[in-house]
C-alpha cells in the first residue's frame, strides 16, 4: 500500500539554501513534503529523477498577470520556465480599486506602461469588484496552474481616492493620505502582499500620460508605509529613473526607517549614467548592514526589446514609407517589404526626427543583435548588426531589412537598452552577486508586444551556470538559492522556496544538461483574439506545484493546483529528515 502521494526518486536535490546537489528521493504527502533521503516507502505515483536536478519551484516576485489572471487558468510562459508562485500588481499598476467611471482610465495606463492591448483588457476584464478585498475575492474563485499573489497598485489607489486630480498628478491633501492610507491598511489585511508604485517617466498611459504616481511626495509615500507599519503586514516594491540617486535612496531609506516594511527597489545599468547603479546599491548594502529591510530588485540578462513584423515595432516603425503600409495585415506587409522598388523607397527614407523611440532604440543597429534559436543573449560582438553589416558591405537597415523578410518574416530583432555595458552582462554578473539583492523584473504576463521576459528564471539556469562564453559563470545552487527562497523570502512567502520536510512540495525536476531556451513565438490566444509574445523551454521534466503535477515530460496536465495567495506566509515547524 502506498504511504505517500508521490516519490520523486534518484535526483540530485538542490534544495533551495544554496547547498550544493545531493543525491536524494523526495515523498510527498498532502501538498507538503513529507520526508528527503533514502525513502523506503511507496508513492502512489513515481517519478524517476535520475541523471536529472531536482530544485524548488521558483518564486518569481515581479509579474503582470493582474489582467490575465481574469481570464486565464495558465499563466504562461512564467509556468513554462519552473516557476510555481508569481507576484503581481508591480510597478503600481493594477485595477483595483476602482470605481465603474475609470475602468477606462486603468485599461489606458496598463495599456500604456504594459503593453497589453485596449480591446484584450475590455473585454477580458469582468469589472466584478471594486475594493481591492473585493478583487481579492474574485480571484480567489479561479484555479490557475500556479500560485499566485498580488500587491496594491499606487496608481489605483490615487486615481480612486483623489480622481482626475490623482490622475493629473496632483499634490494629495492630508485627507487624501489619511484615505489612502486607510485603504492600504484594509488591502494588506485582506491579503495584498504588499504596496507598489512607479516614478518613471518611461510608465505613461497610451494616450502619453505620465502615470498618476510618478510626483508621489514623500509625505504620502510615508502616509501609505505607515499603514502597513500598523497592520504589520506588507512589503513596498518601488521604480523609479533614479535621476539622483542619492537623493531618492536617502528617501527609501527614510520610508524603511519610519515603517519598518520591507522595500525592494529596481535596479539596472543605464547607458546615461553608466556607473549610477553602483550609488544605489551602494546604499542599500550599507543600509541592509545597518539592519534595514532593502533590497534591489535585478534581472540577469538584458532588459531590452524584441523588434519584428509580427511584432509593435520593428526598425522601420519610424520611417514615413513604411507608415504607408502599417495598417496592412502581416501577410500583405511582408509581401509588399519583399518588392524591389518598395524596398529601395524605405531604403532611402529616413525616420521621422521627432520620434523619440526612434532616435533612442530603432536607429542603434550597434545594440542590436538577430535572436537565433536558441536565443543567446549576450552575443559576442562580431553577431551585432553594424558589424554584421559592415563585414557584408551592406548598410545596417539593408541587413535588417533582410533579417526581417527573410524565411516566414517572423525573426525577431533584439535591442538591450539595458544591463548592456559595452555589449556585455557583467553588470548583471556584479549586481547577482550582491547580498542586497535579488532576481526579478522578468514581468512575466506584460509587455505582450515587445518584450518576453517571463523566461528568465531558465537563462539564470542556462547562461549563469553553464553556458556562458563571454565572462565568469555562477554556480548552479547559488543560482537555485537566488530564485527560491531568497525571492520567497523578500517577499514574505517562508513556507516555500526550500525543499524540506514541512514545506510546500513546489518542486522542479530538471533535465539540467538538456535545458534549453527556445525563441520567442507570436500567439493569438488574449481576449478578443489579441497578441502575445512567448517562449518555452525543453527541460523542464516535471513540475508539482502544492504537491501535484502540472507538467509532465515537459507537457502540462489538466492539473490547476495553483490558488490565489493572501499575505505572507509563516515557515514550518522544523522536522526530521529521513535517513541518508
Amino acid at each position: 500500500m502506498a504511504e505517500y502521494d508521490i516519490v520523486i526518486r534518484g535526483g540530485l536535490v538542490f534544495d533551495g539554501t544554496g547547498a550544493p546537489g545531493r543525491e536524494a528521493d523526495i515523498a510527498i504527502k498532502g501538498g507538503t513534503i513529507a520526508e528527503i533521503g533514502e525513502i523506503h516507502g511507496k508513492g502512489k505515483d513515481e517519478i524517476d529523477a535520475s541523471g536529472k536536478i531536482v530544485t524548488p519551484g521558483f518564486v518569481d516576485i515581479h509579474t503582470h498577470y493582474d489582467g490575465q489572471a481574469c481570464w486565464a487558468d495558465r499563466l504562461d510562459p512564467s509556468s513554462l520556465h519552473g516557476v510555481t508562485t508569481a507576484v503581481m500588481g508591480n510597478c503600481g499598476v493594477g485595477f483595483a480599486p476602482v470605481r465603474e467611471s475609470d475602468h477606462d482610465r486603468l485599461i489606458r495606463l496598463m495599456e500604456g506602461v504594459e503593453d497589453i492591448p485596449f480591446p484584450v483588457l475590455s473585454e477580458g476584464l469582468p469589472w466584478c469588484w471594486e475594493s481591492f478585498g473585493e478583487y481579492l475575492d474574485f480571484l480567489e474563485t479561479r484555479a490557475f496552474d500556479i500560485d499566485i499573489a498580488a500587491q496594491l497598485p499606487h496608481a489605483a489607489l490615487r486615481v480612486y481616492v483623489m480622481g482626475e486630480r490623482g490622475a493629473n498628478r496632483e499634490t494629495a491633501t492630508p485627507d487624501d493620505i489619511a484615505e489612502m492610507a486607510r485603504l492600504a491598511g484594509e488591502a494588506v489585511k485582506a491579503g495584498a502582499l504588499g504596496f507598489s508604485t512607479s516614478r518613471t517617466l518611461n510608465h505613461r498611459t497610451s494616450d502619453g500620460q505620465p502615470t498618476p504616481t510618478l510626483t508621489a511626495a514623500e509625505e504620502e509615500l510615508t502616509g501609505i508605509a505607515m499603514a502597513l507599519k500598523e497592520a504589520d503586514a506588507g512589503v513596498l516594491q518601488f521604480v523609479s529613473d533614479f535621476n539622483d540617486p542619492k537623493k531618492e535612496a536617502e528617501m527609501l531609506r527614510r520610508l524603511v526607517e519610519v515603517s519598518g516594511r520591507p522595500l525592494s527597489v529596481s535596479l539596472a545599468q543605464s547607458d546615461v549614467a553608466p556607473e549610477g547603479w553602483r550609488t544605489l546599491l551602494g546604499a542599500i548594502e550599507q543600509a541592509r548592514k545597518e539592519g534595514l529591510p532593502m533590497l534591489a530588485q535585478v534581472c540577469g540578462r538584458p532588459v531590452g526589446v524584441l523588434l519584428g513584423l509580427s511584432l509593435t515595432m520593428n526598425p522601420f516603425s519610424a520611417h514615413p514609407v513604411y507608415q504607408e503600409i502599417a495598417d496592412k495585415t502581416f501577410e500583405e506587409r511582408l509581401a509588399i517589404m519583399r518588392e524591389p522598388e518598395f524596398r529601395a523607397r524605405l531604403l532611402a527614407d529616413k525616420p521621422d526626427p521627432d520620434n523619440v523611440f526612434a532616435k533612442a532604440v530603432l536607429s542603434r543597429f550597434g545594440r542590436m543583435f538577430l535572436l537565433g534559436d536558441p536565443p543567446n543573449y549576450e552575443p559576442t560582438d562580431d553577431l551585432v548588426l553594424a558589424n554584421m553589416a559592415e563585414k557584408n558591405g551592406v548598410s545596417p537597415e539593408e541587413l535588417a531589412l533582410d533579417l526581417l523578410t527573410a524565411g516566414d518574416g517572423r525573426n525577431m530583432i533584439y535591442f538591450p537598452f539595458l544591463n548592456y555595458a559595452q555589449n556585455s552582462l557583467e553588470p548583471s554578473f556584479e549586481m547577482l552577486q550582491s547580498p542586497a539583492t535579488i532576481p526579478g523584473l522578468s514581468d512575466g504576463g506584460a509587455h505582450v508586444g515587445m518584450i518576453c521576459d517571463g523566461s528568465f528564471p531558465t537563462s539564470m539556469l542556462t547562461h549563469w551556470t553553464r553556458d556562458r562564453s563571454r565572462g565568469d559563470t555562477l554556480p548552479l545552487e547559488f543560482i537555485i538559492k537566488r530564485q527560491t527562497q531568497d525571492t520567497a523570502r523578500a517577499v514574505g512567502l517562508l513556507d516555500r522556496g526550500i525543499l524540506a520536510p514541512g514545506y510546500r512540495a513546489d518542486v522542479n525536476v530538471i533535465d539540467y544538461d538538456g535545458l534549453t531556451l527556445h525563441a520567442p513565438e507570436v500567439i493569438y490566444d488574449l481576449p478578443a483574439g489579441g497578441r502575445r509574445l512567448t517562449q518555452t523551454a525543453t527541460g523542464y521534466d516535471t513540475t508539482l506545484v502544492n504537491g501535484r503535477v502540472i507538467r509532465r515530460a515537459g507537457t502540462f496536465t489538466e492539473e490547476r493546483p495553483g490558488r490565489l495567495v493572501r499575505g505572507a506566509k509563516a515557515a514550518p515547524a522544523p522536522q526530521k529528515m529521513a535517513a541518508e
